[in-house]
């Protein structure tokens, strides 16, 4: 059963407001506008860019009637927390989970995540955290938020390793769910992360290939520079 018919099935609809994150997953702010519900967005948690349950209880009106929790990239968000909230102001709270994995999928997964949290300079490892399965292997690149970490995942895939922006805008930022609501942590996610390939197929020489790139970047990348390109 869906976000939608869950929330639907628990008397949750018009009027009523359902506190999401906005750091990527809009269908979940989607699922609550089907039902006639508003979307209430809440900041995230730096280390595991799921909901903070802090800036959740900040956002609880009258009116809020749920909580959608979302595990992002393999890391399990605060659940004990967000249901703490959830009883002291009676709401309910889901959760939406990633595709899983198998078990020796993740396995391999965690294996590769290992290797470049020892070997990656210049970045930010991801936070390994209890139960993180590794859906995606996300690094912040620092420096001056997104104009560093594009110009960095440029370089990157200059020299043939794959990697992509995880969230290129917040929901709170699309024109259909357009808020005026401060989100630092959502904001500042958004512009220095970067998912970098840890497939559980992945050789050993093309995560040494990921490691070198990343490496000889030497860290970010100032825009409209040469640096980190061999010349």
């Amino acid at each position: 059963m869906g976000t939608a018919a869950l929330l639907r099935a628990a008397g949750v609809g018009v009027g009523d407001e359902v506190v999401v994150p906005a750091f990527g997953n809009v269908e979940v702010a989607e699922a609550v506008a089907r039902i006639g519900a508003s979307p209430v967005f809440a900041d995230i948690d730096p280390v595991t860019y799921c909901l903070d349950a802090a800036a959740v209880e900040a956002a609880v009106t009258p009116r809020t009637a749920a909580v959608v929790a979302v595990h992002r990239f393999g890391r399990p968000a605060d659940v004990a927390g967000l249901h703490g909230v959830g009883r002291r102001h009676g709401l309910l709270v889901l959760e939406h989970r990633e595709n899983g994995a198998s078990y020796d999928e993740t396995a391999r997964r965690r294996e590769r995540a290992a290797y470049l949290d020892t070997k990656l300079r210049g970045v930010r490892t991801p936070d390994g955290g209890r139960g993180h399965t590794y859906q995606q292997y996300v690094v912040r690149v620092p420096g001056n938020g997104r104009p560093d970490r594009d110009a960095f995942a440029r370089a990157v895939r200059a020299r043939g390793v794959d990697c992509r922006v995880p969230v290129k805008t917040p929901v709170h930022r699309l024109p259909e769910f357009r808020r005026c609501v401060s989100l630092p942590e959502t904001e500042r996610a958004a512009a220095e992360t970067l998912a970098l390939p840890v497939d559980a197929s992945l050789t050993r020489r093309e995560m040494q290939r990921v490691v070198s790139a990343c490496n000889a970047l030497g860290g970010p990348i100032v825009v409209g520079s040469t640096a980190g390109f061999g010349v």
